[in-house]
């Protein structure tokens, strides 16, 4: 198969940036199925946020709004959204099934 230069737009800063024949060949080579979402400089800015370190994992104390026993939550609980404890989230879960 002989493949062509073919313009993409970025997903990430919406500009259009070129797929080489030869990028496609690479990807064909790889058995890689889906074509490139994000430029080069967007896709290098990417991979240097996912490579940083990991972020700091926040546990937040809060009260469960179905049992009312205090528990702690790996997030920071925002205002009008129910609080489970660790028991009642399960039971939540296991039901929706």
């Amino acid at each position: 198969m002989e493949y062509r230069d073919k313009n993409l737009v970025c997903v990430e800063c919406h500009q259009t940036f070129i797929w080489t024949a030869g990028e496609q060949l690479f990807y064909a080579d790889k058995n890689f199925k889906n074509e490139p979402k994000r430029c080069k400089d967007c896709k290098n800015k990417r991979n240097a946020r996912m490579s940083g370190p990991p972020r700091e994992r926040v546990e937040t104390t809060a009260t469960c709004s179905q049992c009312g026993k205090a528990t702690t939550v790996p997030f920071k609980p925002t205002q009008g959204r129910p609080v489970y404890c660790k028991e009642c989230f399960q039971q939540r879960k296991a039901a929706s099934l």
